[in-house]
């Protein structure tokens, strides 16, 4: 690593005046609970102005889902939608309808998550709002896709897990089903949504037209499946549960030591005889049943067994210490707290802390990715439901009194018109 490189990513500034690379790029958030808000904060770190536009009771993460806190937002809100602005819309409205579609007038990217069919009952589907910004790039998120024998189905990532085959390579054999501890179709479909987003946005910018970006949390956790299906298509055997192991090779895993469990990898024959070197296991060596990678992969059980009888002499950090000075991959198994108070985890600076106006100092999950000529950095914290109306709203020339007409009509929910009355 570079000292640049080091020193910003410690510091996570380099003093740098150059804008953000989505700064100017202007997004609409229609878009509720994780895979989508997640897709939107990602835009929003990288300097678009989000607009989140929220159903008048909000977004369903800010109260019903998540962990409380002391204000109405929970902490799952909260680390979801930094950098963004809020208003409120009641599409249901003529009003509300009226507001968004003055607002996609200039808007490059607009994402939504309804469920597939209901944006056009609304009047609000990519080709009517096409119509009036021929630039916009339309992104629907949703669990199945927009077109298919599932598609109007509810889903989310637990259902996008077990329908994809995540879930049947998920665990143990013969064990019960097993979801992926993290939600790995939510935010892999967030990824990809992002991915299409930007890069329809590109091509908008050399052609002038934008184009509809279907998204799917099914389509998101079956792209992750690379060496599953490798090992179906290429073998003919369906895949199977393999606990921490893996398919392609091995030693490959978790294995235990007197103390506990660590991981470690010796996957190429170079590895592997590091491995048997720093065990004193010319045996293993001398085996033939371990004498390749497909070998190995073949008779893993009784590698694995063989190879923990050694590691029974000794701790987790005796091994994984001389693992390391040997050149051969080897890791603790961290909870969460140990990640991200671990030195590494504070180096990367992979927990941030963001001022709320309510809630004070919130702890937030740091940026994945470091731009070190334009680092990102916290310019909003969550906003506060509808926040951000009267600002908004005078960007695109609303003034206060026909911004009292619209909330009166009930373009921002019953509350709002109520306010206003």
């Amino acid at each position: 690593m570079t000292a640049f490189a080091e020193s910003t990513a410690s510091t996570g500034s380099t003093g740098s005046t150059r804008p953000l690379p989505l700064k100017g790029v202007r997004v609409l958030d229609i878009t509720q609970v994780m895979a989508g808000p997640y897709a939107c904060m990602l835009l929003a770190d990288l300097g678009a102005d989000v607009v989140k536009i929220e159903p008048p009771e909000g977004d369903q993460t800010r109260g019903a889902m998540g962990f409380k806190m002391k204000g109405p937002d929970s902490m799952g809100f909260l680390n979801m939608n930094r950098n963004k602005r809020s208003v409120t819309l009641d599409l249901k409205s003529e009003a509300g309808k009226e507001v968004l579609r003055r607002m996609v007038k200039d808007a490059d990217i607009l994402l939504e998550n309804y469920r597939p069919g209901a944006m056009k009952r609304l009047g609000m589907d990519y080709e009517t709002l096409s119509a009036i910004n021929p630039a916009l790039v339309y992104v629907s998120i949703s669990g199945f896709g927009q077109s298919g024998p599932w598609s109007e189905r509810p889903g989310f990532d637990l259902m996008a897990q077990a329908m994809s085959g995540v879930m049947s390579v998920t665990g143990y054999a013969d064990g019960p089903p097993v979801k992926a501890g993290v939600p790995v179709a939510d935010i892999g479909c967030a990824l990809f949504a992002v991915y299409g987003a930007l890069s329809a946005y590109i091509g908008a910018k050399a052609t002038g037209r934008g184009q509809y970006v279907d998204a799917s949390l099914f389509d998101s956790a079956l792209a992750f499946s690379i060496w599953d299906t490798c090992e179906y298509w290429g073998t003919g055997r369906e895949p199977t549960p393999l606990g921490t192991s893996n398919r392609m090779s091995a030693p490959y895993q978790a294995v235990k030591a007197s103390d506990g469990y660590f991981v470690m990898g010796a996957t190429n024959q170079k590895l592997w005889t590091k491995l048997c070197t720093l065990l004193e296991r010319s045996d293993l060596l001398a085996e033939e049943r371990f004498g390749s990678v497909a070998l190995r992969l073949a008779n893993r059980e009784e590698l694995i067994e063989s190879l923990e009888r050694s590691f029974a002499a000794d701790t987790t950090e005796h091994w994984i210490d001389r693992m390391l000075a040997a050149g051969i991959p080897a890791g603790p198994i961290l909870t969460y707290p140990q990640a991200f108070n671990s030195e590494h985890g504070q180096h990367r600076k992979m927990r941030i802390e963001i001022e709320h106006p309510i809630e004070g100092s919130v702890p937030n999950i740091g940026f994945a990715v470091k731009l070190l000529g334009t680092p990102q950095e916290v310019r909003h914290p969550p906003p506060l439901l509808g926040q951000h109306i009267d600002e908004v709203m005078a960007e695109y020339g609303i003034g206060a009194t026909e911004l009292r007409a619209l909330a009166e009509a009930g373009a921002f929910g019953e509350k709002r018109a109520k306010a206003n009355a």
